[in-house]
């Protein structure tokens, strides 16, 4: 009975095993493919995150916003900016981190404008 339920066990973990190997070998390829989909536009995103030191995502979670768009960044900033002024008993550090998100988001909106308006065949060599 015990060497039944230890064969049981075993298969069940490779089983586990192959398919979390493959979500992984899967995953990794939709990254890649993303990351060749942006191109140029991909590497100036990641110098930007790196010199912020927050990520699109994070940015786009602290304004509260889905689309990148400028009238939706500015109203969300100003918005989350008067709710944590100090003088009406918010935090400077979320006020800080509010600001950070916008200056994160209007470089990234800079880096797709840059992107879009070159030529399609100096897009292939950035």
């Amino acid at each position: 009975m015990a060497k039944y339920l230890a064969q049981i066990i075993v298969m069940g973990a490779q089983v586990v095993g192959r398919a979390f190997a493959r979500a992984l070998r899967q995953e990794f390829a939709a990254s890649q493919a993303a990351a060749e989909a942006r191109g140029g536009a991909g590497r100036q995103s990641a110098a930007a995150s790196s010199f912020t030191g927050m990520t699109l995502q994070e940015a786009q979670q602290i304004l509260n916003i889905s689309t990148l768009t400028p009238e939706e960044i500015q109203k969300n900033y100003e918005h989350l900016f008067k709710v944590n002024d100090k003088a009406v008993g918010g935090s400077f550090y979320l006020q800080s981190k509010v600001a950070r998100a916008k200056e994160r988001l209007d470089e990234e909106l800079s880096i797709q404008q840059q992107h879009q308006s070159k030529p399609p065949d100096q897009q292939q060599q950035t």
